[in-house]
């Protein structure tokens, strides 16, 4: 009779790369995935196919010629990377703001807030196959990079938040334009939410998928959207207000199931949380000055240089020498559409950043990528990926 064997069968997985060039990945980043059949035993993110070298190069920029860079790591919330930027300069600076640029630069940082969300509600939308709703999300983003183009001159790459204020201030109509968005966004919320809330193809996709704990969330620096799906009512314009957001009456969005249903239904709260904000902004737009009185660090205004040889001498010492910072370090968090933002900045007391380090929420998101997909089918990571909401910019910095 022949000898009994106790051995386990050996376990045979597949390992499959989802991109760089897959299109629900967002952006150019592999994951290797570990599958045994369908089933998802491990993620592991893959970065690096879109180093930018942003932070370092930093180091050969003056603090306001460094300013554009910020736009171009967040790519989808560039107001809300200015903001944070220049909230770290102005602490080194020990610049105060007058309250007619804080307003406008809430204004400016929750349109870009919406805006991001559109983005990707409506992505992640079409990732799970629902056309219409990215087409409607669209739609209203445009008419957000209006405004952005009627106040900034530029529809995703603004720098419209200057150390010291704004670049300028708003032009005629704007505020009529806004007024009139800000009227109708609500219905086209509801639109949104009549297609997806209660839809159970939805529904199916997104709940209990990507389900993380409120531990798990907490002990990876989850932030935003993520942490607040879990149960944790963390809102940096709460706990931490910054440009005059203490001033604003609105709720953070929390809600206590923690998968990718939660995080939708979240950032549908925050948008219209954001209309709220953004409605008291207007209504109660102070009057001037519009930005802080150091004509050493903010440029002076345009039709002053034809006018004062004083204003265009200091015009053409900012923009060529720039103007130095004492020496010291800052960090001051913003709440951005995925997370804390920030900027640790060192100066070394020259014109130029010693050090410019970015806290980058889709960067430290990533990690929470393998515990929220681990035991999902393949499908699933599609989901998962998207209900994260990353941007690679802010990634490969």
């Amino acid at each position: 009779m022949g000898a009994v064997t106790t051995e386990a069968p050996v376990r045979e997985t597949l390992t499959l790369n989802m991109g760089p060039q897959h299109p629900s990945t967002h952006g150019v980043l592999r994951v290797q995935l570990e599958l045994e059949g369908e089933e998802i035993l491990r993620a592991t993110p893959m970065i690096g196919y879109l180093h930018t070298g942003i932070e370092k190069t930093h180091e050969a920029k003056t603090y306001l010629k460094g300013l554009p860079m910020t736009d171009r790591l967040d790519y989808l919330s560039a107001n809300i990377n200015n903001l944070a930027y220049v909230l770290s300069t102005e602490a080194l600076l020990g610049l105060e703001v007058p309250k007619r640029a804080q307003y406008l630069r809430v204004i400016m940082a929750e349109l870009a807030r919406v805006a991001s969300h559109l983005v990707w509600l409506g992505t992640h939308a079409l990732d799970l196959g629902a056309m219409t709703v990215f087409l409607y999300c669209f739609r209203e983003r445009e008419q957000i990079l209006d405004l952005f183009e009627m106040i900034a001159g530029a529809r995703m790459m603004p720098s419209y938040i200057r150390p010291g204020g704004v670049r300028e201030d708003v032009p005629p109509g704007f505020e009529e334009q806004l007024g009139a968005f800000l009227d109708d966004f609500p219905k086209r919320v509801d639109e949104y939410e009549a297609l997806l809330t209660d839809n159970q193809i939805w529904i199916m996709r997104t709940k209990g998928v990507g389900r993380l704990t409120r531990d798990q969330a907490l002990d990876l620096s989850v932030t935003g959207p993520s942490l607040r799906a879990c149960g944790v009512a963390w809102d940096l314009r709460k706990t931490q207000p910054h440009s005059g957001y203490e001033e604003f009456d609105f709720e953070v969005a929390v809600r206590e199931e923690g998968d990718s249903y939660a995080r939708y239904l979240v950032r549908i709260q925050e948008m219209r949380e954001s209309v709220k904000i953004i409605r008291q902004a207007l209504d109660g737009l102070p009057g001037p000055p519009l930005n802080a009185d150091d004509p050493k660090v903010v440029p002076p205004p345009k039709d002053r240089l034809y006018q004062s040889m004083e204003a265009l001498i200091y015009h053409f010492m900012i923009w060529t020498e720039g103007f130095t910072v004492p020496p010291g370090e800052a960090y001051v968090p913003t709440e951005g559409p995925r997370g804390e933002v920030g900027f640790y900045i060192v100066s070394d007391g020259s014109p130029k950043p010693y050090r410019v380090k970015m806290r980058a929420p889709s960067f430290i998101h990533l990690q929470a990528f393998d515990p929220m997909v681990r035991g999902h089918l393949v499908a699933d990571a599609v989901t998962v990926i998207g209900s994260i909401d990353i941007v690679l910019g802010e990634v490969d910095r």
